[in-house]
């Protein structure tokens, strides 16, 4: 085996061993897919792990797959300078984006395992800090004393009424923070978007549910995606494009003769931000598609219009 080839399958060997201490018995066909190789290489790889001493059982039938005794632990030694880096990049980024002294502790004691200068990937979510910071501070307390919260919470058809959840991890994404919460009353879990919060605080009252880990459930609610989404046909000059692609996440269908393009987005139907970035392109894009759609479009312009005359 050539040395660049044994390098890459030992990589493979480490990674598929951390795999499954952190995610249990695992059928080779899930691990073919996730480390794109084949399942043959996948049923080799095992053997070269028995062979290295690491405890692998092969469990047969339809919940079948490969694990590794709980009992088993990665010697300290297994982790590279590179591993160390890219914890440290993912610390950073953490730092820059909340004020949490734990995570700062975190950092001072990774700190001294990796050189400065050996990310060469700076992740600087600090522009997160502004405006929300005192109300994740509130739910990470309330996640950790296992406490219900309350508050007032505006929806996407603008109604505002009082919610009593139980939260179980804040999340950034969409450009925003969210709160993942169990809603009692509803019986399930839903994502509240912390800028429509107001008058937050924490219950004397405890958590009636046991929850399963944040990735978990929200892999669940993923699958039962509530949001209601619209496709949109835009005609687009080229002096737009970049911009619909960047804000708009805009799929190019077609590119027209005179330099324009046509594309098409996929947006959330009740959202309003979208709205407010294409009236923002002015005559740079014109939404072909569908009707009312364009006729949205046109009363907000003339609404403003009529404001400036």
């Amino acid at each position: 085996m050539q040395k660049g080839n044994l390098k890459m399958k030992t990589e493979r060997l480490y990674a598929i061993t951390v795999y499954l201490l952190n995610h249990g018995r695992t059928s080779a066909k899930e691990l073919a897919q996730y480390f794109e190789v084949s399942v043959r290489t996948i049923q080799r790889d095992m053997d070269s792990l028995c062979l290295a001493g690491i405890p692998v059982t092969a469990v047969s039938g339809v919940a079948g797959g490969y694990e590794i005794s709980e009992r088993f632990r990665l010697d300290k030694g297994f982790a590279t300078s590179d591993d160390y880096s890219y914890i440290l990049t993912a610390l950073r980024g953490l730092v820059s984006a909340v004020e949490d002294p734990g995570a700062k502790h975190t950092l001072e004691k990774f700190s001294h395992l990796s050189r400065q200068d050996d990310s060469s990937i700076i992740l600087d979510f600090s522009v997160l800090r502004e405006g929300e910071q005192d109300t994740l501070q509130r739910l990470q307390t309330a996640i950790a004393g296992k406490r219900a919260v309350e508050f007032l919470y505006t929806n996407n058809n603008n109604e505002t009424r009082v919610h009593c959840v139980e939260p179980v991890a804040v999340i950034y994404r969409w450009y925003a923070w969210y709160l993942l919460a169990y809603s009692e009353a509803k019986d399930d879990y839903r994502n509240y978007k912390l800028v429509r919060m107001q008058d937050l605080r924490i219950t004397e009252k405890p958590f009636v549910k046991k929850h399963e880990p944040a990735d978990v459930i929200l892999r669940k609610t993923e699958q039962t995606d509530s949001r209601k989404y619209k496709d949109i046909f835009v005609k687009c000059k080229e002096t737009a494009r970049s911009r619909v692609m960047e804000y708009l996440n805009g799929t190019i269908l077609e590119e027209l003769p005179d330099g324009s393009v046509r594309m098409k987005l996929t947006v959330v139907k009740n959202e309003q931000l979208w709205i407010g970035t294409l009236l923002s392109l002015g005559d740079a894009v014109e939404v072909i598609a569908p009707e009312e759609i364009r006729r949205r479009l046109a009363g907000a312009a003339s609404q403003i219009v009529s404001l400036y005359q």
